[in-house]
């Protein structure tokens, strides 16, 4: 709450209706990413932000998008599932002011992540456990795809990573960091074809 008075935003779980709350039991339920934590997060990749693209797969209703946008990537974009959640996130990046705003390119798109064609260029692709297995292992499938057919650098980072076995039985990707809350894994451009 202390992040959404200070920006004057709306992102808690708090005002989540009961439709998203029940179609969060099928997807993942809406939970927004503490400020310190991300930070940390960002202080663990080894790359030039300004190179970089950030997407935010399960984007809800905005936070890491507007978190983000503290450090100076190329554009931020955020998928999000849900109707209600993504036109909450479109309302916060159109109220969002911060001083330490370093990237404006941010962008929300309503859609299934499982169908969304990732951006070119070199990717920070950020996970807070938005989709079951099977969703998540499509989208692991779509990014090797991608990185095949345009060979670049990603990172994924995975906040409270249920799901890591996935990540861990991909050979093109590479686990560099693992702290208790998190993960941090960077494609091998060697072997994103196998």
């Amino acid at each position: 709450m202390d992040y959404d008075w200070e920006h004057r935003v709306n992102t808690t779980s708090g005002t989540v209706g009961w439709r998203e709350r029940l179609l969060g039991v099928f997807h993942s339920p809406y939970q927004p990413t503490d400020a310190a934590l991300f930070r940390e997060m960002m202080a663990s990749l080894p790359i030039d932000f300004r190179q970089f693209t950030f997407v935010d797969i399960g984007s809800g209703k905005g936070r890491i998008l507007l978190m983000a946008s503290e450090y100076p990537f190329r554009r931020i974009v955020g998928v999000e599932i849900l109707p209600e959640l993504h036109r909450t996130a479109v309302e916060n990046i159109s109220a969002y002011t911060s001083p330490t705003q370093q990237c404006t390119q941010l962008e929300g798109v309503c859609g299934d992540a499982r169908d969304f064609h990732l951006p070119e260029g070199p990717l920070v692709m950020y996970l807070f456990n938005p989709l079951p297995e099977a969703g998540l292992t499509q989208v692991l499938a779509n990014l090797q795809r991608s990185l095949h057919q345009d060979p670049r650098q990603a990172y994924l980072l995975y906040h409270n990573p249920l799901l890591e076995e996935r990540l861990r039985g991909c050979r093109w990707l590479q686990r560099i960091d693992s702290p208790n809350q998190f993960a941090v894994y960077r494609s091998d451009p060697g072997t994103s074809s196998a």
